[in-house]
């Protein structure tokens, strides 16, 4: 290389090293995730099976997996986000010869697990199509194989070569009938020292009912089957609230909370409804109890205390508390002031009339929210009488929807249930039902309409036609983003994302093509800030990092920036410009103010690829982001470095 050249190539590396350093000391201050990425918060808190590996120990926990390095004391904890093939693992056993751990999972998936993090699959028997129990009962190590002991036969693994060797059911002529015995001695050798261990998540993995507030994600069970109690992701902690002992002191089963809220005054102070009556949470300790015996909450049949269904609480901007009392013989809503109850009883709830129920409040009243005009929601997501309704707390008013009737004049029939409710940015009210998404749009509602919107999407193929968005899915849950997306969750077909329009449909997450934990979508919770979308499944909590948050009312240079800023060679994925106005104007720059880029924001976000106008990456240098709201006035500028 010449001298010149040589002087050059210092001066750019220079450059560029002025440029890393400039921009990591402005941007230090903050941390994001990438666009795009997933995260995984699963329970490692009861401790099922311990396996030595030589330094290492690996440990089942709460059906999950992690590494434990006896020698720097690290954790290591392994989910689909980085490379375990499924979820809930049934089974270990470590195989000294072959190196590996073998995990076999509950619908008999398998994979083998290297101390190194690497995670190889098997998914030959969990995908085999047979009559007869897959079901691994134990497993029995020898040499390189595993031995798996299932309802149907013998599955002999060959750990070595990652693969199944034979398989023998019980008329085989070689049969195995003298196995190994299954070793389990680790466990009662290290389980003292796993029971220090703290590996970050959650206690449970019970997430049923989630909702965003205070910067912080306050979940619970969302159903009446689970003993897990209450849990707050905050700043990256997990905030257990207190589960054991209050059975002691109610007399009553605690079944963990079916719903929560906060109070507004109080972050820290919680009302929870629960299978057999109301509980009160204050620094995450239980403090009282009301049930029957102290306030009008009722029992089902009038006498049964473990079946006080107290199926939503929710405070209103004053902070009285409602509550919402299921399948109830004379009491459907309750109001709670200052230490006082109040029955708010209406006929249009009073309509459960199944076999020896009668006239009963209807089975699973849940959803309740306040709309941007201060009037209550929520919905009946029971088969019998499958409704939404309107309330209004000053008035008294209660207005039952329980014909679902669209723009074209067909009536839709949700056998199964109406599952949700939320409010857009729009102020249009969206219905999840098990016949699929529903709009009551507020020039309808304000106008005392009834009728309901179902969106039609063009086909696009050279006809007329157009099909109802997501028609017949059966929707759990949803929530509506800083873009006004829709996010569906529905039960058995994952997550949709819907644009703004609800004219595209953006994303569609399954197991089968995502780290999505389970395709039964029970819950939708969005951090405005950060566009963290977290999902309550059947197996767990996981959550995507979207490219919407929440629309800042102005832009400053104190509210927007872009991350990662510096863009090292390295890095090929998203640039995110965050801070934004709703449906801000993006435009990045040159140096010699070329446009490279330009488009909207969702919400409060842009991203670019990086990339000009042809699809080319862009050379080294610095570049701006022009802004602009969307009535035309001028934003504010940041600047990116890009170093390639």
């Amino acid at each position: 290389m010449n001298s010149k050249k040589c002087l050059n190539r210092k001066r750019i590396i220079g450059w560029q090293r002025i440029l890393l350093l400039l921009f990591t000391i402005h941007y230090s201050l903050f941390t994001f995730s990438q666009v795009g990425t997933w995260k995984n918060y699963l329970a490692y808190h009861e401790i099922q099976q311990i396996c030595a590996a030589g330094d290492y120990l690996f440990v089942r926990a709460s059906n999950d997996l992690y590494q434990y390095n006896q020698k720097d004391q690290s954790i290591y904890t392994y989910d689909r986000t980085n490379g375990l093939s499924d979820t809930n693992i049934k089974l270990i056993a470590w195989n000294k010869q072959a190196k590996r751990l073998i995990a076999v999972y509950d619908n008999s998936n398998i994979d083998l697990v290297e101390t190194n993090g690497n995670v190889t699959n098997i998914s030959a028997l969990y995908t085999k199509t047979m009559t007869e129990d897959k079901t691994v009962n134990s497993i029995r190590i020898e040499g390189n194989y595993a031995y798996l002991v299932c309802g149907f036969g013998i599955v002999k693994v060959n750990m070595q070569r990652a693969e199944i060797a034979e398989t023998y059911t019980p008329n085989h002529p070689e049969y195995p009938t003298s196995l190994p015995a299954e070793d389990n001695s680790d466990y009662d050798k290290y389980i003292e020292l796993v029971k220090t261990l703290s590996p970050d998540g959650p206690h449970y993995n019970h997430f049923g009912f989630m909702r965003f507030l205070n910067n912080k994600l306050y979940t619970c069970n969302g159903d009446y089957t689970h003993s897990s109690g209450i849990q707050i992701y905050d700043n990256n902690n997990w905030i257990n609230y207190q589960n054991e002992g209050i059975s002691d002191v109610t007399g009553l089963s605690y079944m963990g909370a079916f719903c929560l809220d906060v109070d507004p005054k109080n972050e820290n102070h919680i009302f929870a409804g629960s299978r057999n009556g109301l509980y009160e949470f204050k620094d995450g300790q239980f403090v009282s109890f009301y049930n029957s015996n102290n306030s009008p909450i009722e029992p089902f049949d009038g006498k049964t205390l473990e079946y006080e269904l107290v199926s939503d609480v929710k405070y209103d901007s004053n902070g009285d508390i409602w509550l919402l009392n299921s399948s109830a013989p004379n009491t459907s809503m309750i109001r709670y002031v200052n230490g006082s109850f109040t029955k708010l009883n209406h006929a249009e709830l009073m309509k459960l009339n199944s076999g020896a129920i009668k006239n009963r409040s209807n089975a699973e009243m849940r959803g309740m929210f306040f709309d941007s005009q201060g009037l209550m929601w929520f919905v009946n997501n029971n088969w019998y009488t499958p409704a939404f309704y309107q309330y209004d707390t000053n008035s008294d008013k209660l207005t039952a929807y329980e014909n679902f009737v669209n723009q074209d004049g067909t009536v839709q029939n949700p056998q199964l249930g109406v599952r949700c409710i939320a409010e857009d940015l729009q102020h249009n009210i969206w219905i999840g039902t098990s016949a699929g998404p529903f709009v009551f749009e507020r020039k309808e509602i304000n106008n005392g309409g009834t009728t309901l919107t179902q969106v039609k999407v063009p086909r696009n193929d050279g006809t007329n036609y157009a099909d109802y968005l997501l028609a017949n899915t059966d929707i759990l849950s949803m929530a509506i983003d800083g873009g006004n997306r829709k996010w569906f969750g529905t039960n058995g077909n994952g997550v949709y994302l819907i644009s703004a329009d609800n004219m595209t449909q953006i994303l569609h997450f399954t197991t089968a093509d995502s780290p999505l934990l389970s395709n039964i979508v029970k819950s939708i919770a969005v951090n405005p800030a950060s566009g963290e979308v977290f999902f309550g499944t059947d197996n767990g909590l996981c959550s995507y990092i979207s490219d919407a948050t929440q629309s800042n009312t102005e832009m400053t240079s104190d509210n927007v920036w872009a991350y990662p800023n510096p863009v090292e060679p390295n890095y090929t994925g998203p640039i995110t410009i965050t801070g934004l106005t709703l449906n801000a104007d993006v435009k990045i720059l040159s140096a010699n103010g070329a446009i490279i880029n330009e488009g909207r924001s969702n919400g409060g976000t842009y991203t670019w690829d990086g990339c000009d106008q042809k699809g080319r990456r862009v050379a080294s240098g610095v570049y701006m982001v022009a802004t602009a709201t969307s009535d035309g006035k001028k934003g504010t500028v940041c600047k990116i470095a890009i170093i390639n």
